[in-house]
């Protein structure tokens, strides 16, 4: 199968020039829009999209999804040329591909957002699309800053079926069928812990004129969005991000996830408040069992004796971190940890090896 697809190379300082009036017309029209959400009457929504509970925000009762209604998102993923990249592309590719088709799952057509600006080696393996990356030094050593550019070329060129978009990352794993968690004007988001607006109020005024509780605690990624609302928060979510990085106290309170909170302002600046979802992610070795949760992230090391306990900031006796894992690929059939580890770590360990198990060629670069 061939996923290959190259965008030309059009001048990425123009399109940012021209981004930029783009983005600082809205944010002067939205200095007239303060408070977006009064939604009225709310019902909540379950995992598949039918009423049941959410966790955190309820959804408003006049955007309900039809019962039995499919609604199709594009899988799209923003990605390197780096081994450490690639491997995790691959996994991700592979469990998307074994949920896709299966009962509830609302997913449809997959992109590699490549945005090294060059075709890699999984080209034939991955549908892919080449994107260019930032112009020299721009993203000043934080390659994350990357990503809304990607999305925006991507966006502005490509061809999506889906009306929907989730936006995802190289080290998702899909647990069981993902649904579409988005209901038109109201895109999905997990909620991080560490994505906190209300206590960075002096900083998010910077950027945004509203209330700071507009600016939802997420990233972009995962998230469910409809296409067109996307198109209008990306130039602006690479606006505000590079605005982020150019400010000395922002780039530093913030650090490596600025371009998350770039995110956050960018949406809220746009009016639009995310539902958000518990239930989408997982992320071990904190979240303990999977549940009803869809998507894997396994973002941070999993360190343990040997008996079963957490040692993290301590390499453990067993463990799993992506990061061991720079240079290349992980070995095929990675021991599964101790006794007593929990059922989230154990789970990711052994997708992690059906995954290696069944991709040809695992240990190529």
């Amino acid at each position: 199968m061939s996923g290959r697809k190259t965008m030309g190379r059009a001048s990425p300082i123009l399109l940012i020039i021209l981004s930029l009036g783009v983005f600082f017309a809205t944010y002067n029209l939205l200095t007239m829009i303060f408070d977006h959400r009064s939604l009225g009457k709310w019902a909540p929504v379950d995992t598949d999209g039918a009423l049941s509970f959410d966790p955190i925000i309820e959804m408003p009762e006049d955007v309900r999804k039809p019962k039995n209604a499919k609604l199709l998102f594009h899988v799209a993923l923003t990605a390197t040329d780096a081994p450490y990249n690639k491997w995790q592309c691959r996994i991700m590719y592979f469990w998307y591909k074994k949920q896709k088709d299966l009962p509830r799952s609302e997913m449809g057509g997959f992109t590699r957002i490549l945005h090294s600006g060059n075709p890699d080696n999984l080209m034939d393996e991955i549908p892919t699309v080449v994107v260019d990356p930032l112009p020299a030094g721009m993203d000043r050593g934080y390659i994350v800053l990357n990503r809304p550019w990607a999305f925006v070329q991507w966006l502005e060129k490509a061809t999506i079926e889906e009306e929907y978009i989730l936006m995802a990352e190289p080290d998702h794993i899909f647990v069981k069928p993902l649904p579409n968690l988005g209901h038109g004007g109201y895109p999905a988001a997990f909620p991080f812990f560490y994505i906190k607006p209300d206590q960075h109020e002096k900083i998010i005024r910077k950027f945004y004129p509203g209330p700071v509780k507009n600016v939802d605690p997420i990233g972009n990624s995962p998230v469910i969005i409809k296409k067109d609302l996307l198109e209008k928060i990306a130039p602006t979510w690479m606006n505000v991000s590079l605005r982020m990085k150019d400010d000395p106290e922002t780039d530093k309170t913030f650090g490596w996830v600025l371009e998350m909170y770039g995110y956050a302002v960018a949406s809220a600046l746009h009016g639009v408040q995310h539902i958000l979802r518990k239930d989408f992610m997982l992320q071990p070795p904190w979240d303990l069992e999977i549940g009803k949760k869809f998507i894997i992230h396994y973002t941070y090391g999993c360190d343990y004796n040997l008996k079963g306990e957490l040692t993290y900031g301590k390499i453990g006796e067993w463990r799993f971190d992506k990061r061991s894992h720079l240079r290349g690929p992980p070995p095929r059939n990675l021991s599964l940890p101790p006794p007593g580890v929990p059922e989230s770590v154990v789970s990711l360990v052994k997708m992690v090896n059906e995954a290696t198990a069944n991709i040809l060629n695992w240990d190529t670069q």
